[in-house]
């Protein structure tokens, strides 16, 4: 089993035909069929349902298709880290959810980089299950998640719990029945402890999965939301976000995991995660009171 026969399956998986797989490879139709009958001939089953308006998995191509991307992915990962140009030595893998990016996951790469210019990162983003499945099979070294999934060879971080506050571009702007409310989804336990104190609030007309869009939003067209704490930071000062006072602010838990194996020589990773944590500690009682319930 080759490489270029995964990376065809993938392909193929992807664009979700052999003619469109051709295109996205730049080879023929033919060679693409070529790979593919090797790669069923090697596994011994047919992966792939083929038919005019497509391709789709078979159950035994289901089964392959984690194992391709973790394969082709560990191939990427060990190609980039053997050919580091010169004067790099060593790398981090850094996977992160998107959501944790915007503050604490680029402090973190920016703090990597600083004072050290032998050492090379590569950052890639994902949620709370594409992260532990990469780090469960070498792809990434740490990551920066919102869930404790750490194993044998693994050691967790915890961090200070981030803060959502509501936040509104009016100064003004009632803390219940907001007819511009926006809802963002912030996981299971915001969802519950969200629902328990805005038991008697209306269905939000607008929701997001990601604060970032819900801020862009808000920036342009104005409505309030439960932000991070440290993402609403930089238009708190500039006045085009105001938090609402007597709302409640919601915690949500975050962690560092890292690969033991990976940072058995990296000096510098303890104290940077600490360094990181001290900026990280939540304020206000509020904050500890919605913590406890």
């Amino acid at each position: 089993m080759n490489i270029t026969s995964l990376q065809t399956f993938l392909a193929i998986v992807e664009t979700g035909s052999l003619v469109r797989a051709s295109q996205k490879l730049h080879v023929t139709q033919s060679t693409i069929t070529a790979r593919l009958r090797t790669l069923e001939d090697e596994v011994g089953q047919n992966l792939l349902n083929r038919n005019k308006s497509g391709a789709t998995l078979t159950p035994a191509g289901t089964k392959l298709l984690r194992y391709a991307r973790i394969m082709t992915g560990l191939w990427r990962q060990a190609t980039y880290e053997t050919n580091l140009p010169a004067g790099l030595e060593s790398v981090c893998n850094f996977g992160c959810d998107r959501e944790l990016w915007h503050f604490l996951g680029r402090a973190f790469l920016n703090g990597i980089i600083d004072g050290r210019p032998t050492f090379a990162v590569s950052a890639q983003q994902g949620n709370v299950r594409d992260l532990e499945e990469w780090l469960a099979a070498g792809l990434v070294d740490v990551i920066l998640t919102y869930e404790s999934v750490a194993r044998g060879n693994q050691t967790t971080y915890a961090l200070p719990p981030e803060e959502l506050i509501l936040y509104s571009n009016r100064p003004d702007s009632p803390m219940r029945s907001d007819s511009m409310y926006l809802f963002v989804d912030h996981g299971d336990e915001y969802r519950r402890q969200h629902d328990e104190f805005y038991h008697d609030a209306g269905i939000a007309r607008l929701s997001f999965n990601s604060s970032w869009w819900a801020l862009q939003y808000m920036l342009d067209y104005g409505g309030s939301a439960y932000l991070p704490r440290a993402l609403a930071r930089p238009h708190i000062a500039a006045e085009r976000l105001f938090p609402i006072a007597a709302a409640p602010i919601f915690l949500r838990k975050k962690y560092f995991i890292v690969n033991d194996n990976a940072a058995q020589n990296w000096g510098w990773f303890d104290p940077l995660i600490a360094r990181l944590a001290a900026t990280e500690v939540p304020m206000g009682h509020l904050a500890a009171s919605m913590q406890k319930k």
